[in-house]
């Protein structure tokens, strides 16, 4: 059975939402999901999700889903031809500045600027390309933490594509243990480090949980970053702190503003403190010591 693509067209406002809504909701399915800009009306965009599966089903689940949104426009549907729609359904995508960092595509590389700390991404089966509010503000937060605080040692934990390892590479030239669940993500993770020539300074590892020995082997860590989610952030803030240093930072994203204060106040009680809240489209990245 061949891919399809199911594709409608929303204001910005509600792309965003929408996005967020259907990412959530195709999670354990692993479908891909892409924003389009259109060329013809820059007031909205084209999402898509591809399936390789029966598209009715898949449409009249993101559909259900949109109508709590108030969102009530139906999919289009495209047949596609046997190509690499992952990458394909990226190549749209325009470079993201977050402080210091741009990160771009092999297509974008005539983007970087004297001064930039480019990372170099392609689209892949890992989560991380740098779109994402919560990827956004992780490499903006790390770019302030790092030049403050001159960590010796660090930890990306779900690291996806390794976009946020590399970034602390880039910045600081120290050791960065990267760690996913999913092998695919730490071989991606691999990949890109070698790409953006840090290869030398970031352990890509598939690990489930801090009872790996990867952990153990790098402990304790200046800073720690986790762009997760908010429910399995606040159930690993007991584990934060027996491996953060004291008086080092964490970095915690893949949080609604919403969830806000219930993941600080997680933290809070292992006598972690807030310093800082980045915003960026709905989402938050919280910057804590402890």
């Amino acid at each position: 059975m061949g891919q399809t693509r199911l594709f409608l067209r929303l204001n910005r406002a509600d792309t965003t939402l929408a996005f967020d809504l259907l990412e959530s909701v195709f999670e354990d399915d692993g479908l891909p999901l892409s924003v389009l800009e259109l060329e013809d009306d820059e007031s909205f965009q084209e999402m898509s999700i591809y399936t390789d599966g029966e598209a009715d089903a898949v449409a009249a689940r993101a559909e259900a889903a949109l109508t709590s949104l108030g969102i009530a426009e139906r999919f289009d549907r495209e047949a596609l031809p046997d190509i690499d729609w992952v990458s394909k359904s990226l190549e749209g995508l325009r470079p993201v500045r977050a402080g210091r960092f741009l990160v771009h595509g092999l297509h974008d590389r005539d983007k970087r600027r004297i001064g930039d700390l480019a990372i170099e991404i392609e689209a892949g089966l890992a989560f991380g390309t740098g779109h994402h509010g919560t990827t956004a503000g992780c490499l903006q937060m790390i770019d302030t933490v790092v030049r403050r605080e001159r960590p010796c040692n660090a930890l990306d934990l779900g690291a996806g594509s390794a976009v946020l390892a590399i970034a602390i590479a880039k910045l600081a030239h120290i050791p960065v243990l990267a760690t996913d669940i999913d092998p695919v993500a730490t071989r991606v993770a691999e990949e890109n480090a070698r790409l953006n020539g840090v290869a030398a300074h970031i352990d890509a590892r598939t690990a489930p949980g801090f009872h790996h020995p990867a952990f153990a082997a790098g402990r304790p860590f200046d800073l720690i970053v986790a762009n997760i989610l908010a429910r399995p952030l606040m159930k690993l803030a007991p584990q934060m702190a027996q491996f953060i240093t004291p008086g080092g930072s964490v970095i915690l994203s893949g949080i609604l503003e919403r969830q806000r204060e219930a993941v600080i106040s997680a933290y809070v009680g292992q006598r972690f403190r807030h310093v800082t809240t980045l915003r960026r489209e709905g989402w938050v990245t919280i910057h804590m010591k402890r």
